[in-house]
């Protein structure tokens, strides 16, 4: 005789699964996919004019048509030709106007007419199709000595740009307490209500520059909370290179992206937003490819490390601080996913044939696969006929179809 569970029982384990369905559905929706930029320009808001991503991508140009040799050679994947198309169709994809330290305190009236006048070059940069499809400011900070003057300049800034530009972020910088987070909710809420925007229409992302955000008072992880605490709002974990590393006490010669210091950060980070459609960035390099020919061949070559070093730990987004940072971003970008090409779109055609392989890879192991070339097909590094060529049967609606295995839509 065989003993089973009642109907009962069984009723009372599915009510407790359900529950535990549903929070998990609701708290872990899933990565985006697509859409990320794979870097954010920062121009204070006073240097901040409609032309300053094809400025930067002129500049960007110049420095890759001098040096062209050296950028070829940082790796056999890098392709000059493709750089140089991407630096001349859309060389910068976010684009952040900075009145917080990069701007500094310059006085209300200064500041005001900078804020209006952000405000309409944020309009006419998502105008242009060849502009910066994710853009907004980086307003002050959450302390109580300048938050009012943040959110002045964040208001004038959506007035003077008719409301909010399609792609629209901004940047809350210093976050160290999950009750800032509840704040900036508050003031997502009471912008929309006040200007007439629609009701969660305002987006933010977070600056993770202190160690309070990584790892609280109570022993939990800030950053992870303050994802739950806003409500769907925030799109993006930011990482601060230098605010993070100083307050960890490391000495300034020493502060980098490669510190272990920020690897434990972004670590943590990746950990915390992990199938919830937030995404990660690493911060900057105070390193800029200028001064005679040794030191800009230096800074090119640092760049490019650490931009791929990134990639590989899975952080496809950073911070670019100067026009000539562009060549190594797009170059160690468009490197990365072309180098990746090949052994995953293998790999990917004797998934979907299951023709065996010396490798036998299972969905989770396909969606990995698959996320990243279509990385490199966003972002332009390769085209679907490259994929085609390699693995007939990976056409980009296939391998989105495989993304759907983590219920990524």
């Amino acid at each position: 005789m065989h003993v089973r569970i009642p109907a009962d029982g069984l009723d009372r384990v599915e009510a407790i699964l359900a529950e535990a369905d549903a929070e998990l559905d609701r708290l872990y929706p899933g990565d985006r996919r697509t859409g990320q930029p794979v870097h954010t320009v920062y121009v204070t808001a006073d240097a901040a004019v409609p032309q300053t991503p094809q400025a930067w991508g002129t500049q960007a140009r110049a420095l890759l048509t001098d040096h062209a040799t050296i950028v070829a050679g940082l790796d056999a994947a890098v392709d000059v030709a493709l750089v140089d198309r991407i630096l001349t169709e859309r060389p910068v994809q976010d684009l952040r106007i900075d009145f917080e330290d990069g701007y500094g305190d310059r006085g209300d009236e200064v500041e005001d007419e900078d804020a209006r006048r952000a405000g309409a070059t944020l309009a006419s940069w998502a105008a242009d199709p060849s502009g910066p499809f994710s853009l907004g400011i980086r307003a002050k900070g959450l302390g109580a000595a300048e938050r009012r003057r943040g959110i002045r300049t964040l208001e004038t800034v959506l007035d003077a740009a008719g409301g909010i530009p399609d792609g629209f972020v901004f940047t809350v910088p210093k976050l160290r307490s999950v009750r800032q987070v509840d704040g900036v909710v508050a003031l997502c809420e009471e912008i929309e209500r006040a200007h007439g925007l629609a009701t969660g229409s305002l987006r933010f992302e977070l600056q993770i520059e202190s160690p309070q955000a990584v790892v609280g008072a109570d022993g939990t992880a800030t950053l992870a909370r303050a994802i739950v605490a806003a409500q769907g709002r925030c799109t993006g974990l930011h990482y601060g290179t230098y605010d993070y590393s100083a307050a960890c006490g490391i000495a300034a010669r020493y502060q980098s992206l490669d510190h272990p210091v920020a690897d434990h950060a972004k670590a943590v980070m990746t950990a915390a937003t992990a199938q919830t459609g937030v995404w990660v960035s690493d911060g900057s390099t105070q390193v800029v490819p200028e001064g005679d020919a040794d030191a800009v061949i230096a800074a090119v070559s640092r760049h490019y490390r650490l931009v791929t070093r990134s990639l590989q730990r899975g952080i496809y987004q950073g911070w670019d601080m100067h026009p000539g940072h562009l060549v190594t971003r797009w170059a160690a970008t468009t490197a990365f996913f072309r180098g990746a090409l090949p052994p995953a779109a293998r790999r990917l055609e004797s998934y979907l044939g299951r023709l065996g392989g010396s490798v036998v890879d299972e969905p989770a192991t396909a969606e990995a696969l698959a996320a990243v070339v279509l990385r490199g097909v966003d972002c332009g590094a390769v085209t679907e006929s490259e994929i085609l060529a390699l693995a007939p049967n990976c056409t980009v609606s296939t391998l989105r179809g495989l993304l759907r295995y983590s219920g990524t839509p």
